[in-house]
């Protein structure tokens, strides 16, 4: 191990627990075993995600196992961290169909032949009463009350279920499963990469070192990344819709992406940032941002493509290169402008497609429409644009 790897794996860690452990290991051990959980919660992986999956490239770049663990069965659980009631279940529906979805989309960022996956149902299911019983009696209630969420819920009388006293010790018995000698996790995995360290000792094995990661701001720049607040950005979206919500961001925010998103050095990073100082404009250096972000979950080449769409389309008003076809089926004799805007999805509501083309926003076939009521459909595929930002090619299925 040379210092510039130990760099390279410490770079944007926000904890290394314990660090000499860690550096012990690394030039103990050619390989070492990295794993990170994942339980699949969401129908897709988002840019939040892929933070611990950089962390793990990097690994597996120099030479590292990696393991992938879908907590298929912990997902019946729920993982409690950082919230202030209880998680909703799944279905094993849901998990099972968004398991499949993480196991895909996952190679995105690792290498398919040098990625190990495991799912814990895999050991869980084989878990008797017993087990379980002996696994719980390894930790005290005062233990798990030194988790933050959980005494905060606590001290407010807001109800813990028993079983969420459980999930930390089930992810902790994974890494001893699974030996691991490296996990990484989200700062508000701590605890229960801590307790893993202790279950690992319980069954006298090698300790893991737990490494800590910042949470992803979401493109609001307040609220961690999540699919059900709405601030993701999925990893296996089109090319223009990552280039245009990365371009969304604030440019305080932009920063906080390339520091833990990019593949680009610290160094050029800090490059970027003196340039703007001195007078670069900050949507130039998004561009770079939004590019490499495209290149990577799209497909190389496909960054400039989408800069390029994007500005023809936010900049210079042009038409894009590549229009969603949108199909809609007339199921009235007559079929109005403003009812075949709502059923093609880009209003909500009859009322506003009318006051959009009294505005003077709605163009068909590149012509300002001026009367919706009276105005007459295309017979064949037609070109509409809203405002400047929404096109789409609409075909009238009669």
């Amino acid at each position: 191990m040379t210092i510039k790897n130990f760099k390279e794996l410490a770079r944007g860690c926000e904890e290394i627990i314990p660090n000499e452990e860690f550096l012990t290991k690394l030039r103990k051990k050619k390989s070492l075993r990295v794993k990170v959980g994942f339980d699949p919660t969401a129908s897709d992986l988002h840019l939040g995600h892929t933070v611990l999956l950089n962390k793990m490239k990097v690994f597996q770049d120099l030479g590292h196992e990696v393991i992938f663990l879908i907590g298929d069965f912990t997902a019946l659980v729920g993982d409690p961290s950082g919230l202030n009631e209880t998680r909703p279940p799944l279905s094993l529906e849901e998990i099972k169909e968004n398991s499949q979805t993480y196991e895909e989309q996952v190679f995105k960022v690792l290498d398919r032949k040098k990625t190990e996956i495991r799912y814990n149902s895999e050991w869980m299911n084989k878990f008797s009463p017993s087990d379980f019983i002996n696994l719980s009696s390894t930790q005290t209630v005062a233990r798990m009350l030194e988790r933050d969420d959980f005494n905060k819920r606590y001290k407010a009388q807001k109800p813990i279920s028993i079983h969420e006293f459980i999930y930390p010790l089930l992810q902790g018995y994974d890494s001893y499963v699974l030996n691991a000698d490296i996990e990484l996790g989200g700062t508000d995995q701590k605890f229960n990469l801590l307790l893993g360290r202790e279950i690992q000792k319980y069954f006298r094995t090698e300790q893991q070192v737990c490494m800590t990661l910042p949470l992803l701001e979401g493109t609001d720049g307040v609220k961690k990344m999540s699919k059900s607040v709405g601030n993701f950005i999925a990893i296996d979206s089109g090319p223009d819709e990552i280039f245009g919500k990365i371009m969304s961001i604030s440019d305080n925010l932009m920063w906080r992406y390339f520091e833990l998103l990019s593949f680009k050095s610290l160094v050029d990073i800090n490059t970027l940032k003196e340039s703007t100082n001195d007078g670069q404009n900050p949507r130039d250096i998004k561009f770079l941002l939004a590019e490499e972000l495209v290149d990577r979950f799209c497909g190389k080449g496909l960054g400039k493509l989408a800069k390029t769409d994007f500005i023809d389309k936010f900049q210079k008003g042009k038409i894009p290169v590549k229009l969603e076809e949108i199909i809609v089926k007339q199921t009235k004799k007559v079929l109005t402008l403003p009812n075949a805007l709502k059923e093609a999805g880009l209003v909500k509501s009859t009322s506003e497609a009318m006051r959009l083309i009294k505005q003077g926003a709605v163009r068909i076939n590149e012509k300002k429409v001026t009367n919706g009521k009276d105005f007459r459909l295309p017979k064949g595929p037609f070109l509409c644009q809203i405002g400047k930002k929404t096109f789409a090619r609409i075909v009238i299925k009669r």
